[in-house]
């Protein structure tokens, strides 16, 4: 474990390595945010998810990519790739393809607006599994000054999900804190008992002006123990 932990830090420090500006992030710590990649532009990330430190008899370790693109007129597109290594093999594997288009951005008042739906396909262990939609809608504040937080609050449903799998709508939030001039604080929500109900507490340093790294853990709305811990790392070309 420590020495994947090890080689993952590495090649998060080496993905940082850049110089540019970032002007958009597709997501906060785990919700939408209301910010789109610009057009033409290139964003990927890294994410690495696991709640070894919790829970030690089922452990499991999330290693999601990902990228998306700015197609203009305030659209992105994107696919992630999630997959999870788990004790014994059977690892699943799953294809996560998404749109989002920014309706709405004052800059003078620091408010924003966008809608979005993310595609959760399995690759792998398809039998049993469903193939499922998030479709949400979020809206953003932005208060003035070097340090002025924001505010996101929105809904999200889940289209095509079956039944027994929990919460199929609710409610998403999110609070960011700049600390320092390259350091901020976000504490993100997702309502409901299911796959995506958990907040998620971290912080984020901007290792350059166009790449960043984030550490947090989230803490499951339901379930004893439902926590993992979460490393994140993006650039933008």
């Amino acid at each position: 474990m420590r020495t994947k932990t090890t080689l993952l830090l590495a090649s998060l420090f080496i993905l940082c390595l850049g110089r540019g500006s970032v002007q958009a992030q597709s997501a906060l710590m785990n919700i939408p945010s209301t910010e789109v990649v610009p057009a033409r532009k290139l964003y990927v990330e890294f994410d690495f998810i696991t709640n070894y430190a919790w829970e030690r008899d089922d452990p499991y370790e999330n290693y999601l990519p990902r990228a998306v693109v700015g197609l203009g007129k305030n659209v992105e597109v994107g696919v992630n790739v999630s997959y999870t290594h788990v004790r014994g093999g059977g690892e699943p594997i799953e294809v996560q393809p998404n749109i989002k288009w920014q309706f709405h951005n004052n800059e003078t008042r620091g408010t924003a607006g966008a809608l979005g739906c993310i595609l959760y396909a399995p690759i792998t262990h398809r039998s049993g599994t469903d193939t499922f939609g998030m479709c949400y809608t979020d809206f953003s504040k932005q208060f003035q000054g070097n340090y002025g937080p924001r505010f996101t609050g929105g809904s999200y449903a889940l289209v095509g999900r079956a039944d027994g799998q929990g919460a199929k709508i609710g409610a998403i939030a999110a609070y960011e804190q700049p600390l320092a001039e390259r350091l901020s604080f976000t504490v993100d929500w997702f309502s409901g008992r299911n796959r995506f109900g958990y907040i998620s507490p971290g912080l984020t340093f901007d290792t350059t002006k166009d790449s960043f790294v984030s550490a947090g853990y989230s803490i499951g709305n339901s379930g004893r123990g439902n926590h993992a811990l979460f490393i994140y790392a993006g650039k933008q070309f």
